[in-house]
């Protein structure tokens, strides 16, 4: 399987601007900038891309791994923090919220441990990889 997606920009580092799109057009055109990565201007940026991949790859991964210990979760939230220091993507701090049916804090922790080290994306990042990881009721569906 490959999957593609397309940077295009003009201009210079910090007065240019560029767009992505994706292959499957989910981002079609999505604005970035110096601004959108470094003054949280409205647009993406490569960090939050990381992030978005990530959550959703560790999610989707955890959701896996439960099944084949018999649970089935009602819900994941997951929430990555991606952070970029000195130029430098170094770490990713998932924060994990779930309603699990029937499972024990000790098998959640295990299956989540397993999630964050053997997702595709996390085995792709070769960064630093924290979680917070606590079952709850309360989650927006």
């Amino acid at each position: 399987m490959k999957r593609t997606s397309t940077a295009v920009w003009h201009g210079s580092g910090k007065e240019g601007s560029g767009y992505i799109t994706s292959q499957s057009h989910a981002l079609q055109k999505a604005n970035y900038a110096w601004n959108t990565r470094f003054e949280n201007e409205k647009g993406t940026n490569p960090e939050e891309l990381i992030a978005a991949a990530h959550a959703g790859c560790f999610t989707m991964k955890l959701s896996f791994i439960l099944e084949k210990t018999g649970f089935i979760a009602d819900v994941i939230e997951t929430t990555a923090e991606v952070t970029l220091d000195k130029d430098i993507i170094g770490h990713s701090h998932l924060i994990v919220k779930a309603k699990i049916p029937g499972i024990s804090k000790n098998i959640f922790q295990e299956c989540a441990e397993n999630a964050k080290e053997n997702c595709p994306v996390s085995r792709a990042l070769f960064l630093s990889i924290s979680m917070e990881a606590a079952l709850t009721e309360d989650i927006l569906v």
